[in-house]
């Protein structure tokens, strides 16, 4: 699980009981390890699903989804959230992050949904699991300027990278924008470093947004962080820098665009090229050249409108709330529309 291929990696544990605070975040590590980023609990969960596949090959198609899980679970459709999903790369089965009620009452759950588009819940319990608790959580009572609470901003992405589980969010350090490199299998979390970036739409450096989305990309062999912030600069932070209680600067390689909040994004590879695929809350789905990425140098002016990377947007995808790849040629994207929400299998621009 760590990347050399030993299953056994992972210490098994059945005997928690698993109360998730939030489901913030979800992604996968090797051999179908589920990640979990509760971010109000300040607690991330590795899950050893056993779902290892073979993949079917099918595309997944679900009508209505907060229906049906409302259904699922015995409530009405107003009471469901959907904050995150991840399609396991070795089963093409997709996990649902889902929040049923509201504020501190609510109760958060996984949902497991197949090619059939069956839904069924994950046994947090009994499924072997080990975690681990973070230790630079934004402090309870701490707000920013619009009054909204910090600590539901302590995990806002997740993901796995070079033998680490990358965890984006804010921490409670004078410079709050922070990642955090937790070595996996778990050992006992450290301090996250600190990022700084800057913004070029702002025309100032910025120490206290939180990244919104990530991918793990690799520059000449090594692995980075390819992140994005609300008003979205796109911004690289090698890995290897990741060390507790750092001081990192990003280096922003794009502006595209103020007005915006990334929701997601991946990387895929079509006819040769390479390319990202990102949805946003304001500007649709932007498909980025990835040729080259690595030849961009960084913007440290303001800008008025948007520099960088190239990128065109995808005028059919409207809605697209969250992405994740589906085999070599597809992505399963959760789509809006109207009151409803859907999956649905998409074939990559």
């Amino acid at each position: 699980m760590s990347g050399a291929g030993d299953t056994t990696l992972l210490e098994r544990s059945t005997d928690e009981c698993v109360q998730l605070k939030s489901a913030s975040a979800l992604a996968f590590a090797p051999n179908g390890v589920l990640l979990v980023g509760d971010g109000l609990g300040a607690r991330v969960y590795a899950y050893e699903t056993g779902d290892l596949g073979p993949a079917s090959g099918r595309p997944i198609q679900i009508d209505d989804l907060t229906g049906k899980i409302a259904a699922l679970v015995g409530t009405t459709p107003d009471q469901i959230r959907v904050p995150d999903m991840a399609v396991n790369p070795a089963s093409g089965n997709v996990y649902i992050a889902v929040a049923r009620g509201a504020g501190a009452d609510a109760d958060h759950l996984i949902l497991k949904a197949d090619a059939s588009g069956q839904l069924t819940e994950l046994d947090l319990d009994s499924t072997p699991h080990t975690s681990v608790d973070l230790v630079d959580q934004p402090d309870a009572e701490k707000v920013d300027r619009r009054g909204n609470a910090l600590r539901t901003d302590t995990i806002t992405d997740l993901g796995y990278a070079g033998g680490k589980v990358v965890v984006a969010g804010l921490s409670n350090e004078e410079f709050a924008s922070t990642l955090r490199a937790i070595p996996y299998p778990f050992g006992a979390a450290q301090k996250g470093a600190a990022i700084e970036i800057w913004h070029g739409a702002h025309g100032q450096y910025e120490t206290n947004a939180p990244i919104r989305t990530f991918i793990a990309y690799d520059f000449d062999g090594e692995p980075e962080i390819l992140a994005s912030y609300t008003c979205t600069p796109l911004v690289r932070i090698p890995v290897a820098k990741l060390t507790p209680g750092a001081k990192v600067m990003g280096m922003t390689i794009a502006e595209l665009g103020n007005m915006n909040r990334p929701l997601d994004m991946i990387a895929y590879r079509k006819d040769g090229h390479d390319h990202i695929l990102m949805a946003n809350s304001n500007r649709g789905v932007m498909k980025l050249d990835a040729a080259g990425l690595g030849d961009y140098g960084p913007i440290t002016e303001k800008i008025a409108a948007t520099r960088g990377v190239p990128y065109e947007t995808i005028g059919e995808l409207q809605g697209v709330r969250r992405l994740d790849k589906l085999g070599e040629g597809h992505a399963l994207a959760m789509v809006a529309t109207g009151d409803a929400l859907n999956l649905t299998t998409i074939a990559l621009p």
